[in-house]
């Protein structure tokens, strides 16, 4: 029970602390999740959800980083565009198959 009531104290201490980044955190951990089950399922809303998450958790990494520079802002950047990139070439690929 302490396990979890830590992990539970951090998430919410993280949330205030860094609002935006925690948003980024969660909406790319939902997307591995949905990226997860659409190779396990062949429903196209997993993939297509998965792949909105990503570039919208990208687009609010790249704005941040413009916005407050962080130390690390050449590696944020570069990963953040990197999976702007990956996430745009599977929905240009979703919409070949179509």
């Amino acid at each position: 029970m302490r396990f979890w009531q830590f992990w539970f104290n951090t998430c919410i201490l993280s949330s205030q602390y860094n609002p935006p980044r925690f948003i980024e955190l969660l909406m790319l951990v939902l997307a591995i999740a949905m990226l997860a089950i659409a190779s396990f399922l062949p429903d196209r809303p997993y993939l297509i959800l998965g792949l909105s998450l990503v570039v919208g958790a990208s687009i609010s990494i790249l704005v941040r980083e413009a916005i407050a520079p962080s130390p690390q802002t050449r590696i944020t950047q570069f990963t953040a565009l990197l999976l702007l990139l990956i996430s745009l070439y599977g929905f240009a690929d979703l919409m070949y198959t179509l």
